[in-house]
This record gives structure tokens, sequence and C-alpha cells, in this order.
């Protein structure tokens, strides 16, 4: 196979053309680093490898534009990644940065504990969850939480004094708090026990 013409296109990307033909398009970089040009011959199995390599340098790319606004797990990375890329590129791409230091879930999965505990006064439940939605390993979300975990009725007491204060004074508005706690994972119990010590 002969590669005819290779035009520049949008993004850093290049349009191959086999034989007179648009065969794919592969990120320039990959394609320099390549050497192959226009008049370069070129077989299914180089063809097949330029386009692996270009996935997966796009793939890093894209890693890189991702952790840019905020820390992100292993997982949210990589589930942002396949649908573009595929699994290996996506794989490959996470690996590195691993590699350079940029995601740690263990070091992601403390900080976002502790904003969950203590800024969003969630639940250890409530907390488990979340965290779980992001991806983290549940051995690494039980171990953090029970380092970090507060005490369930004191956080309740504080949540009460501060943001269910105005419920209070009447049954209405202390079912509104009641089920507002619950929605942040407390258990009845827990609820029951710092109500009676705030009032």
């Amino acid at each position: 196979m002969l590669i005819t013409a290779v035009e520049e296109r949008k993004k850093g990307m290049s349009a191959l053309f086999i034989d007179g033909e648009y065969a794919v398009s592969i990120d320039t970089v990959t394609l320099i680093s390549s050497g192959k040009k226009t008049g370069s011959e070129i077989t299914d199995e180089e063809l097949y490898d330029l386009i692996e390599k270009s996935k997966t340098n796009r793939a890093k790319e894209k890693a890189l534009y991702l952790i840019e606004y905020r820390a992100r797990t292993r997982r949210e990375i990589t589930d942002k990644l396949i649908p573009l890329y595929g699994e290996n590129a996506a794989e490959l791409a996470v690996e590195r940065l691993e590699e350079l230091g940029l995601i740690d879930d263990e070091a992601f999965a403390r900080d976002y504990a502790e904003q969950l505990l203590t800024k969003k006064k969630f639940s250890v439940k409530r907390a488990a969850f979340e965290m779980m939605k992001k991806g983290i390993d549940r051995e690494l979300i039980d171990e953090i939480l029970e380092e970090l975990a507060p005490d369930p009725v004191e956080q309740i007491c504080e949540l009460l004094e501060t943001k269910y204060a105005r419920y209070l004074d009447d049954e209405k508005g202390r079912l509104k708090a009641v089920n507002g706690l619950k929605a942040m994972g407390f258990s009845w119990y827990d609820i029951k026990s710092a109500m009676g010590e705030y009032e």
C-alpha cells in the first residue's frame, strides 16, 4: 500500500490517503515520529500500529486535559477515555499519568472523604456512597472512613445548631430536619439520640 497524500486537519490531526483514497486520521505528532509520509509504503500491520499509537497519544492528551481542572480518580478518567479511544489506549494513558504521579486514588479519596465529612457534613454511609460513585475501591473507602469518621451524634448536633436550628420550633419543622438528616445518610437511632441531646 502506498501513502499517496497527507493533509493537515484541525486539532493536530493529519488525514492519510492510501492508494488515492482517504484511509484514516492520525495525530500529526505520531505520524511524524513514524517517518511515514507521502510516497511511503505502508503495510496493514504498520497502519494498525500507527492507528493504535495515535489513539494512545490522543488519550494521554485528553487525560491531561481532564485533570487540568480538578483531581479525578483512575476510573473517572478511564470511563471518559474508553468511548473515545478504546480500552487499550485508555489504560495506557491512565498508567502513564500514574507513573507521573498525576493520578493518585488514595490521595484523592482522602481529600474527598474530608470534604464530604467536614464541609458537607455527610454521614459515613453517605460519604461511602459518594466515594463509590467516583470509582474508589471499597477497601480503600472503608479504611479512610474508619480513620476519619466523626462521631455521628456530634455531627448531627452540629447540624441541628446550624443548618436545621430554624426548623426545630414545631413538629412539622422537626420532621423536615429529620428527613434532611436521613437524606444525608444518618440513621434514625443517631438522629433520635442527637435530638434528645440537643433538646
